[in-house]
Order: C-alpha cells, then structure tokens, then sequence
C-alpha cells in the first residue's frame, strides 16, 4: 500500500471516528443502546425475597437470559408507588407499576396507566380485570396476619387485639400508603358491618399500637422475633417469610369469638405506564410474567397463587395454602367504591385512631 493510500485512509478513519463521537454526543444511533436494554419496575412489596430467592427474583433473572433486558426494581407501599408515579408524570421513570387494589384503581382513575392485554390474559377470569385492559393481575393473594407461635395463646379473633398482653405488641401498616394497611381498614368495615362500627374498634386498638409503618413486610421479622405479638399481612408473603421466619404464624381474625374467620383476594395487579420510556419492554415482561413458566412457580417459588384458571397447582407449597384457607370464608370488596370513596376511608381512619 503507497504512503498516500495510507495517508487517506487514516483521513477517513478519524473522519468516521469524529462522525461517531458527534452523532453518540447528540443522541443519534445507528442501534439499540445499553440503556435502551431495561425495564422499570415499581412495585408493592412482598414478591421479592429477603435472601434473593423470591418469585420476583426468580421471574427477573429470567426474564433477562431470555430477552436481554435488565429489570431496574423499586419497591415500596401500593400508596407509596401510586404517589411517586404521579409526582413523576412530567418526567416518567416507571414501565409498569405494581401494587395491591385498590391502588391500582386510584392509578387507573389519575390517568397512570395505559392499555395493554398481556400474552396468556384470557386465562384470568374477565371479571378479575377491566374491560379497558389497563390493569392485570399477575399473583393472586388473600389479606390476614401473622402472630408469633412460640408465645402463645394465639389470638383468633379481633377482640383478642385489645387485651393488655398487646399493649405495645401489635402493629399495623398505615391506610392509605401500604396496600395491607388499607386492607385491614376494609377487612374491619366488613367485619364489624359497617364504617362506624370498624372506625370505633380501630381507634380502641390504637391503645395497643406501635404506630405507622409504611411497609408491611416488615413487620413479619419483629413478630418472628418476638418484639410484636401480632400484626397484619397477606399470605403470600408472608407463606414466603415463614420459610425463614420460625415463629411466624398465619391468621385470619373472626368477626367475634367462634365465628369463622373471612378474608378478601388481595392480588398483585400490574399495569403499563402512561408514557413509559420503555413501554415496548414493560409489555414484554407482562407477558413474561402471566406465562405458564412464571405462574406455576407462583406457589412452589412465590408461595402465592396463580391467576391462570388454566392451572392448578400441586406442590407441597400450594398444598400447605390449600389447608391454610380452608374454612376461611373469601368476600369480594366492591373495589369501584373502594377506590372511589378511599380518601374518606382514610380521614374516618386518622380520626378514629389520632393519626
């Protein structure tokens, strides 16, 4: 090669190297950036793990061997994450939100979601979600508490609560931030037949109550080792959290001594975001997450229950549900009013109890 081929050649390589520089410095691309390689979830907690063995973190891992793309997580109450969503509106930072009802309504009803009916939707019985398709569940799961075992007697029902041996022993997470927090507010008004009737049982409670929490999950390890005697939950983190926690046991309260206890389907429901920077990746891992793979490990990885009426379950861990909810009687929420009557749920609440 003569000296003057060599000479344009070196022209041309720094001239494309200049042209590269310029064109990454503007944003221009000829393909796909690393950055483009993500999807952002905010979610409810409870599907993630303590130890990085949740279904979460099984579904995550997953999901990127598959397609490539990393899952960025935040975690924090249903409230919590409806809040931030919002805040971010101008600037949106989440793909898909998920949190328990009626949180994903309130999104729903402040414009946070967009429609998108995953891969697999049809499987979930249409009147477990909106016609409008900007919301699905993905793991089933019931409201309940957990009390500690090695200090018994366990409590069965509500009026247990307010005995001295609670004082300072129980604790709740706060309606209107934690998805469970605003669950036990809807499980007393059902219980207790009626608003007033809860508001006045909740705010003799609030003798024996710690204070707020804006998580629920972690009230479980104080209940295990025994700095609370009771506290709320859902069972499928808390199924998940018994595997580690020895002394953590499941319980639904009755109405009253000798009723049957009753509870209400709290799902992990998940919507696309309105305007999500990664919207095509946000429907890739809906998908993900309501494929057969994913949700036959609800149970035996999660300890939830798959929304797929096209599976039943059968590992040890869908079995020990199976015998947990049975003689529980299951209600259904009208979540339409819920949702649209939740300000004044949590004003009677911060009335009653002075918070």
């Amino acid at each position: 090669m003569s000296s003057s081929h060599r000479g344009r050649s070196a022209v041309a390589a720094a001239g494309a190297l200049v042209l590269a520089l310029v064109l990454t410095g503007c944003g221009g691309t000829g393909t796909a950036s690393s950055g483009d390689e993500v999807v952002t979830v905010y979610s409810a907690d409870g599907l993630k793990g303590e130890n990085g063995d949740g279904w979460y973190d099984e579904q995550f891992a997953a999901f990127e061997r598959k397609t490539g793309i990393k899952v960025e997580y935040v975690e924090g109450g249903s409230g919590e994450m409806v809040q931030r969503t919002e805040r971010e509106k101008a600037n949106t930072q989440a793909d898909v939100l998920v949190t328990l009802p009626p949180f994903i309504q309130q999104a729903d009803s402040k414009g946070l979601l967009t429609a998108y009916r995953p891969e697999h939707a049809e499987h979930i019985p249409a009147g477990e979600r909106p016609g409008n398709a900007h919301w699905t569940p993905v793991v089933n799961n019931y409201f309940g508490f957990v009390h500690n075992t090695a200090q018994p007697p366990a409590p069965t029902a509500w009026q247990d609560l307010l005995k001295p041996r609670y004082r300072d022993k129980v604790q709740y997470s706060t309606p209107g931030v934690a998805g469970d927090g605003t669950a036990l507010v809807i499980q007393a008004i059902h219980d207790f037949g009626g608003r007033e009737a809860a508001m006045e049982y909740l705010g003799k409670l609030q003798k024996n109550n710690v204070g707020p929490s804006s998580s629920t999950s972690k009230l479980a390890p104080k209940v295990d080792k025994g700095e609370l005697l009771a506290a709320n939950g859902d069972v499928q983190m808390n199924y998940a959290q018994s595997r580690t926690m020895p002394h953590l046991g499941l319980w639904f309260p009755a109405a009253k001594k000798g009723a049957a206890p009753s509870t209400f389907a709290l799902p992990y429901t998940a919507g696309l975001v309105k305007g999500a920077p990664h919207g095509e990746n946000g429907k890739k891992l809906l998908d993900f997450l309501l494929s057969r793979r994913a949700q036959e490990q609800v149970s035996s990885v999660g300890g939830g229950f798959t929304v797929r009426e096209d599976i039943t379950a059968d590992d040890a861990n869908a079995q020990d549900l199976r015998k947990l909810m049975k003689g529980v009687k299951v209600f259904r929420p009208d979540w339409s009013e819920v949702a649209r009557n939740l300000d004044s749920y949590i004003d009677d609440w911060k009335k009653a109890t002075g918070s």
